[in-house]
């Protein structure tokens, strides 16, 4: 007897949720996987779908486009979440710092790597490089709206929108010399340190 039957509404969606949850991850694992067996380039949507059983019209409810299946994950969410729980009277810069080192210690081995992969795939493959582009738009609004709702202003505030553009311009200078990451020397703790250090140097005022 299926026990999804016997189930309330919020149940179901409950089911629906992690069944969606669990075919999201399942595409990224199979995608990252072949990427690094066969090379992006080499690898397509049809093989991705296949390895996770799914149909390609599938693969694209989840994903607009191959480049997304390395950009999209939950990484945003969880540094929104953390970002919150941080104490009131730190500054922006500080709970972004504070926040960043709780998800990064959240991390388990198998996150760990998929991090890693996907931040190698985004440095080093021109079709995602150009596709993170396009995400940074969207990153800056959720710096703002977080730096918003901390300090009490509009997300639309000009000197919200300055900080939440100067926060990922920092992090963009420290993570976009390619050749480091496509010669194996960028490590996915070596990437937080470096975005962390950076963010103390804002936070300092940019001292030189």
């Amino acid at each position: 007897m299926d026990p999804s039957r016997h189930a309330s509404p919020r149940e179901h969606a409950s089911l629906r949720e992690r069944k969606k949850a669990r075919t999201r991850a399942s595409l990224r694992e199979h995608a990252l996987r072949l990427f690094r067996e066969q090379g992006y380039a080499a690898t397509t949507v049809e093989q991705i779908a296949a390895a996770a059983e799914v149909s390609p019209s599938t693969f694209f409810r989840y994903f607009p486009t191959k480049e997304d299946v390395v950009l999209q994950d939950d990484m945003d969410v969880r540094m929104m979440e953390a970002l919150e729980c941080q104490p009131p009277e730190l500054s922006p810069v500080a709970a972004l710092r504070a926040g960043m080192k709780d998800v990064f210690a959240s991390f388990g081995p198998q996150e760990m790597e998929f991090f890693r992969a996907s931040t190698e795939l985004t440095l080093t493959v021109p079709e995602v490089r150009a596709r993170a582009m396009d995400e940074f738009a969207r990153t800056i609004d959720q710096f703002a709206q977080a730096i918003a709702k901390r300090s009490g202003r509009s997300r639309k505030d000009m000197n919200v929108r300055v900080l939440a553009g100067a926060i990922l311009g920092v992090i963009m200078s420290v993570t976009m010399p390619w050749s480091d990451f496509a010669a194996g020397e960028g490590s996915a703790e070596k990437i937080f340190d470096r975005i962390d250090e950076a963010l103390a140097m804002l936070e300092s005022g940019l001292p030189l």
